[in-house]
């Protein structure tokens, strides 16, 4: 009988753990077993545990052997962390278990063959972290703490070659990227990664470089396949700012401050720009994307827009990018030193900035030209620079010498005079007891002045947090309906603070909110009213429509999204029921006295939300079949157009005109509500501007134009009031819409292909290219329209643009996106992309083979480097451990790897890919798992 039988038999038949220990001595003295019983004993006992998770009496055979002698703890932690990476005997308390008896044990020796047993303890720790927390165990700490003790072993490398050396380089690595380790364990890894780079010599110089990675300080060389990076590019920074700008109420959009500095620090790093070159690029860019810009305010990349973000925002976001490169090595002067000069640079930009100071004066009128007040962009743009501590008085003078006696602005000039900063002079002026005149006047020179944007956030900020905690109904109600009259508000709030936080705020609010113990039921729904509209308003301007996470809690917004839905009254719950039939008839009855305080206290407003479609469908189902006279259903309307519930006529307006768009002739009745709703003067402006664009996308359908003109039906006085609200210059007697002609089906799903189109062209015409990946996402599944992208940018690099391309392409991969709106496109690109590309190219002729394939290369160099540095910049920065791309970059470099290696036999393309990036020191230094 082996020990392997007689462990197996002495636990199955219940035998105690020191009668096994007698056996298992016994049988080792009379048949002379050979040194290898100890890997016997425990290759057995870890193979029950399989079978058997966590089981006490396999703790103690395992116990009494190690502290008898007849187990060593050397040959026990091999055999145990080598069999970790076995999925079956993953389990939590089974692995914790056995690395606490490990560590009690006290695992000691300073051999080279240590370092195997490190591979496995690293892989160990991969296992820890992706397995359930439990409140059972402490697997990631017991894991983290036999890491340490086998590294604290590792004494002597000596013996090591550079190729295996670089193999643990790469494994240490991967940990440090991907996983969250605690300090000591980080500090001792790092410590074994720099022993490492050391053992290796001059030829691993580029190695070296990589540990300084760990130590907040990322490999800045020069790229080779990646590209190179030239020093007059305006693409890089102008796709940055664009998405800044164009997602500012995103994670990384400029709303974010954390998030923003990390994407634009991550972008620092990858460039491998000098930080004068990166500052002036990004301030050129700027400006570009400033003279580039609308004059009119009706578009989204407005003058306007881009001024309050270039003058109010962008200067702040440079702050805390020179205060976060200060924290990893990058000094003040070094950093004003690097203004200086990118200012300088811009000056010497005549023609930009007389571009950037036209489009400001188009948008004035023509009359602007004789106005000597106007102060130009670039002046306003180094005040900001100056207020904020960016660069010295005595640089902004020499390049502006008027800003000597340039005055102060109106809002500094009143709140000096009242002693105050301009945030409490703000404060002091966005009251209840305000005049709306004076209010609106008030935020149209905080319009004018980009300065002060920044403290209109944080008053409002401050006051929507406090408001809503106290449920100051009174004082909210107030600032929302304020900030939906005025439309660039919101836009200063946008770049200046999350404002989905708001709308989490505004979400539980209405969710949670009832009358029940209200003094004035009436008032309080009228408050909460404009609370939802300002709601509405927010989510449909910024598009937002996906969950949102604050706090750890999510919030979702199909409460305010989906109000529209026409429910089927078998579909209602019991309470909405039964709020749907009192509220019928109270509404449309015409023996009803009408909506009292007890109805309001009894129903929740949220409620009242989500049936107030379903009472408009019902009714004017009622009115067609004639079981509702038109006076009732004229009486029934009106209560919705005064301020006790005017507040749902946006899902009431969208339900009938979804259901206009289903039934068209069959629902003649439903167009006249819209038109006696929409055209009302009593129906709120905020309405209109939410409604009218799907009414006028309705309106242009030929079965619309068949409906019969009748005395409460006119649908040319439709479309002007849309157009109207809108401040679109049409004739309302048109028949259709000219921009639909083409179908919208059509022109929707051909949206993908044109973006990239005009991206490519903007780039041709060194303006500041934008893409809108996530809009392309919704249109396109994203396989198709990474091939989309292959296919224009295959194209483009036959051209010579390989540069734009690779940029382009790293954007669009590699920027970090809301997760919950757009899936991360780095994955999907290398894992179900590439191989269908790969055997594309395998086919194609000789030059266009070598081109294409020339062009991937770069393309996966560049996009894995720039993940890694975005993915070191969030961590740092934000101080979190996130993938924000789906995957750390090492884990994707990682798969990829093993997948051209499975192929080269097979691929030449393949094989070329993974020698290219084999070759390239830079990449190599990221990414040791490509070595060769």
């Amino acid at each position: 009988m082996s020990l392997a039988e007689l462990t197996r038999n002495s636990f199955q038949c219940g035998v105690s753990p020191q009668q096994w220990l007698g056996l298992c001595k016994l049988l080792v003295q009379q048949h002379h077993v050979g040194v290898d019983f100890s890997t016997a004993i425990s290759n057995t006992i870890l193979e029950l545990y399989r079978l058997y998770p966590a089981d006490p009496t396999l703790r103690e055979y395992l116990q009494l052997a190690l502290s008898d002698g007849l187990l060593s703890n050397a040959v026990f932690v091999s055999t145990f962390i080598r069999a970790a990476r076995d999925p079956e005997l993953q389990n939590g308390s089974t692995l914790d278990m056995l690395c606490r008896l490990a560590l009690n044990t006290h695992y000691i020796s300073g051999s080279v063959s240590v370092l195997s047993k490190v591979q496995d303890a690293l892989a160990l720790l991969r296992i820890a972290h992706s397995l359930p927390p439990s409140n059972f165990h402490q697997l990631i700490v017991s894991a983290s703490e036999l890491a340490i003790l086998l590294l604290s072993c590792v004494t002597d490398m000596s013996q090591l070659t550079a190729a295996q050396a670089m193999i643990y380089l790469g494994d240490a690595n991967d940990v440090l990227q991907s996983l969250r380790l605690s300090q000591e364990l980080r500090q001792v890894l790092e410590g074994f990664v720099l022993s490492l780079s050391l053992l290796m010599g001059d030829d691993a110089k580029a190695v070296r470089d990589a540990q300084m990675l760990h130590a907040m300080q990322l490999t800045m060389g020069k790229n080779d396949v990646h590209g190179v990076n030239g020093e007059t590019d305006t693409v890089t920074c102008g796709l940055l700012l664009q998405s800044l700008v164009a997602c500012r109420t995103c994670d990384f959009g400029a709303g974010s401050d954390l998030e923003a500095v990390a994407v634009m620090t991550g972008t620092l790093r990858w460039t491998s720009w000098a930080p004068n070159v990166f500052c002036t690029q990004l301030l050129v860019a700027a400006l570009t994307c400033v003279a580039q810009s609308s004059a009119k305010d009706d578009h989204e990349p407005s003058f306007s827009l881009w001024r309050a973000f270039v003058v109010g925002r962008l200067p702040r976001l440079l702050f805390a990018l020179e205060k976060s490169l200060e924290a990893h090595g990058t000094t003040e002067a070094d950093w004003r030193a690097a203004m200086h000069a990118a200012l300088l640079s811009l000056s010497q930009r005549s023609d930009l900035l007389a571009q950037c100071d036209a489009v400001a004066r188009q948008g004035k009128g023509p009359d602007s030209s004789q106005d000597n007040n106007t102060t130009s962009l670039i002046r306003e743009f180094i005040q900001q620079l100056l207020a904020v501590g960016i660069i010295e008085y005595a640089f902004a003078v020499s390049i502006d010498p008027m800003m000597v006696n340039d005055p102060r602005t109106r809002l500094e000039s009143e709140a000096f005079d009242h002693g105050c900063s301009i945030e409490t002079y703000l404060d002091s002026k966005l009251t209840l007891d305000s005049d709306p005149e004076d209010t609106s006047l008030l935020l149209e020179k905080i319009h004018q002045e980009p300065g002060s944007h920044y403290y209109l956030a944080a008053v409002v900020q401050k006051r929507f947090t406090s408001h809503s905690t106290s449920l100051d109904l009174e004082h909210l109600s107030h600032l929302t309906r304020t900030l939906y009259h005025h439309d660039f508000a919101l836009d200063i709030l946008s770049l200046h603070l999350k404002i989905s936080n708001l709308i989490c705020n505004a979400l539980e609010i209405i969710s949670e909110y009832d009358c029940e113990t209200v003094g004035d039921p009436q008032t309080a729904v009228s408050h909460l009213g404009d609370i939802v509209l300002f709601a509405e308003m927010v989510l449909a301007k910024f598009r937002i429509s996906s969950p949102i996470i604050k706090d750890g809690k999510m919030y979702r917004t199909e409460l305010l999204r989906c109000t529209s839905r026409v429910y089927q009254l078998d579909e209602l719950s019991l309470e909405h029921k039964s709020a749907f039939a009192t509220w019928y008839k109270a509404i449309f009855d015409s023996n009803s006295e009408g909506i009292d305080d007890a109805l309001l206290r009894t129903t929740k407003p949220q409620i009242l939300l989500q049936i107030s479609a379903t009472l408009f469908s019902q009714a004017a189902l009622a009115r067609h079949e004639s079981r509702l006279d038109n006076d009732t259903l004229q009486t029934g309307m009106s209560y919705f157009l005064g301020p006790l519930l005017r507040w749902t006529l946006v899902g009431v307006i969208h339900a009938m005109l979804f259901e206009i768009g289903q039934r068209a002739l069959i629902a003649p009745l439903h167009l006249a509500i819209v038109q006696t709703i929409l055209c009302s003067p009593h129906c709120p402006i905020v309405v209109r501007r939410l409604c009218s664009p799907s009414c006028l996308r309705l309106l242009s359908s030929r079965r619309i134009q068949a409906f019969p003109q009748s005395p409460v039906l006119d649908i040319s006085v439709i479309r002007a009031t849309c157009f109207q609200t809108l401040g679109v210059n049409k004739d309302p007697s048109c028949k259709a819409l000219e921009d639909h002609q083409i179908s919208p089906a059509t022109r929707w799903m051909d949206f993908p292909k044109q973006e990239i189109h005009e991206a490519l062209a903007l780039a041709r015409r060194h303006k500041a290219p934008r893409i809108d990946v996530t809009r392309c996402l919704s249109a396109t599944s994203p396989s198709t329209f990474l091939k989309l992208l292959w296919s224009e940018l295959s194209v483009a690099s036959s051209l010579g643009e390989m540069e734009t391309c690779r940029r382009l392409a790293t954007f669009v991969l590699a920027m970090p996106r809301q997760l919950s709106s757009a899936p991360p496109l780095l994955p999907i690109f290398m894992y179900n992309v590439l191989p269908y590309l790969i055997t594309t190219i395998d086919q194609q002729q000789a030059t266009e083979k070598g081109m294409n394939t020339q062009l991937l290369v770069t393309i996966i160099s560049s996009a894995l480097t720039a993940a890694l540095h975005i993915e070191w910049a969030v961590q740092t920065v934000c101080e979190e451990q996130r993938f924000v791309l789906g995957q750390p970059s090492a884990a994707i470099a990682r798969r990829l790897a093993a997948d051209l290696r499975a192929q080269k036999h097979g691929s030449s393309t393949s094989a070329t890919i993974l020698q290219r990036l084999g070759s390239s020191p830079a990449f190599v230094t990221n990414f040791p798992v490509f070595v060769m």
